[in-house]
C-alpha cells in the first residue's frame, strides 16, 4: 500500500462507524474555516523558510484537507479521491497543450494566453473576466487578482492618482510593505477600516471593468 493509499484509509477509519466523533460530523461547508487556514499557514512556512520539515507538515496539513472533503463526498456516494485526481490530470493535460499535444509557444507569456484562453472555453457560463475571482479573499489578494486579470484581459484601467505614489517609490517588496503599513497604521488612527475600504475600492474598479465589458460586447 502506498503512502497516499495509507492516507485515504485513515481518513476513512477516522469517519467511519466506530472511529471519530468530530471527523464523522464534519461537512463540506464546516470545513471551510480549516482550508482557508491551513492554506495561510501553508503561505507562511513558505514565505518565513522555515525549513523542510514544517513545510512538509503544512503540505501534509492542506492534503488532508483535499483528502477529508473528498471521504465526505464517498460516503453521500457522490465521487471520490480518484475521481478528484483524475479530474486534475485531465485539466493539467488539457490545459498544457504544449506539453501534452502539438501546440508551440513561445515563451511564459504565450502559455499564461493559452491557459486563459482554454479556462474561458471550458467556463462558457463566465460573462466576465472577473468571473470566478473569490469574494471572500482577502482585501489585497482580491484587489490583486482583479488587477491582474484585467490587465491579462487588455481591459483600460483608471489612471492612478497621487496616492500611488507611495508604491511607486518602492523599490523593493520590503519597502512597498513598510509603505502599506504605514497606510494601515494611519486608517487605524483615524478609526478607518483599511481592509473595509480596499474591498469597498476594489468593489467600485470591478463595476467599471464589467462596464467597460458590457460596452465593448454592445450589450
Amino acid at each position: 500500500m502506498s503512502a497516499f493509499d495509507d492516507l485515504v484509509a485513515v481518513m476513512a477509519r477516522l469517519r467511519a462507524p466506530g472511529g471519530c466523533p468530530w471527523d464523522a460530523e464534519q461537512t463540506h461547508a464546516s470545513l471551510v474555516p480549516y482550508a482557508i487556514e491551513e492554506a495561510h499557514e501553508l503561505a507562511e512556512a513558505i514565505e518565513a523558510g522555515s525549513g523542510d520539515d514544517h513545510l512538509r507538515e503544512e503540505l501534509g496539513d492542506v492534503l488532508l484537507q483535499v483528502v477529508f472533503h473528498a471521504d465526505i463526498a464517498r460516503a453521500d456516494g457522490r465521487f471520490d479521491i480518484d475521481d478528484v485526481a483524475r479530474g486534475l490530470a485531465e485539466k493539467l493535460r488539457r490545459r498544457h497543450p504544449h506539453v501534452f499535444g502539438d501546440v508551440a509557444v513561445d515563451g511564459v507569456d504565450e502559455v499564461v494566453a493559452n491557459w486563459d484562453a482554454l479556462k474561458r472555453a471550458e467556463k462558457p457560463e463566465r460573462e466576465s473576466a472577473l468571473d470566478g475571482v473569490p469574494a471572500s479573499l482577502p482585501a489585497l489578494a482580491r484587489a490583486e487578482k482583479v488587477v491582474r486579470r484585467a490587465e491579462r484581459a487588455g481591459l483600460r484601467l483608471p489612471e492612478a492618482d497621487a496616492s500611488a505614489a507611495v508604491a511607486q517609490d518602492a523599490e523593493t517588496e520590503r519597502d512597498l510593505g513598510r509603505a502599506l503599513l504605514d497606510i494601515v497604521r494611519s486608517a487605524s488612527d483615524r478609526g478607518l477600516d483599511a481592509e473595509r475600504a480596499l474591498r469597498g475600492a476594489t468593489r467600485a474598479l470591478e463595476h467599471e471593468l464589467r462596464a467597460q465589458e458590457r460596452d465593448a460586447a454592445g450589450t
